[in-house]
């Protein structure tokens, strides 16, 4: 009983912490490519960023199944390499909770990268710094705080994720099965108690999580 109640919520944290931290790096990194500029499509390509955002989970789901499934050019090399299906793997959780959270990440760096100050990075550039060294020590301090609070929505957006991830990852006890998904089946088999427990780990932990956001943006002011 204790292994049952605890399997979902180790699979939870981490394909929330995996996926967070994909997510943290390619979020930041387009983040900043993106802040400032100023090009034809900019805004086709921003929406394609933000999209998974308001999709129904199952059109993502099905979207990830068409893209990483086994006729998918991904989805056979995958195979090749693995000697398996990218489906119904504890990858592709992880694949569907970072295509669900990106959007939160992406804008997030994007709006800290955004409101540093021009000048502050044309006297780095003055004073002989390279892209490496203001990205490094220049632009990444200045939009720390974005960059957290980003990092932990997506990552409380990730350990909520169900409709994707279900479509994709399946239900798998101890190998995909996440505390969304364990709810959705204690509920339909009438397990209220357990599904109770397991809504209030969800509750405590997202709680904990916008928690620190709070703090952390009220520290910016």
């Amino acid at each position: 009983m204790v292994h049952d109640f605890w399997s979902p919520v180790k699979v939870s944290i981490e394909v929330a912490i995996i996926s967070g931290i994909i997510v943290l790096i390619v979020g930041v990194c387009l983040g900043a490519m993106m802040a400032g500029k100023k090009f034809k499509g900019k805004s086709v390509v921003e929406t394609l960023f933000l999209l998974p955002l308001v999709l129904p989970p199952s059109v993502v789901g099905f979207l990830l199944i068409v893209t990483f499934g086994k006729n998918s050019p991904i989805g056979k090399l995958y195979e090749w390499v693995f000697h398996q299906s990218l489906i119904f793997t504890f990858s592709a959780a992880v694949i569907a909770a970072a295509v669900v959270a990106f959007p939160l990440m992406y804008q997030s760096a994007k709006t800290g990268f955004e409101a540093i100050d021009s000048d502050i990075v044309g006297a780095a550039k003055v004073d002989g710094a390279n892209r490496r060294v203001i990205f490094l020590f220049v632009l990444l301090p200045l939009a720390f705080k974005s960059i957290i609070s980003g990092g932990i929505l997506s990552f409380a957006r990730a350990l909520g994720e169900f409709g994707a991830t279900l479509m994709f990852a399946g239900n798998i006890p101890g190998k995909t099965q996440t505390l969304p998904t364990a709810v959705y089946l204690a509920i339909d088999a009438g397990n209220m108690k357990l599904a109770w427990a397991w809504v209030g780990c969800i509750i405590v932990i997202s709680f904990f999580m916008l928690m620190i956001i709070n703090i952390n943006r009220k520290s910016e002011k």
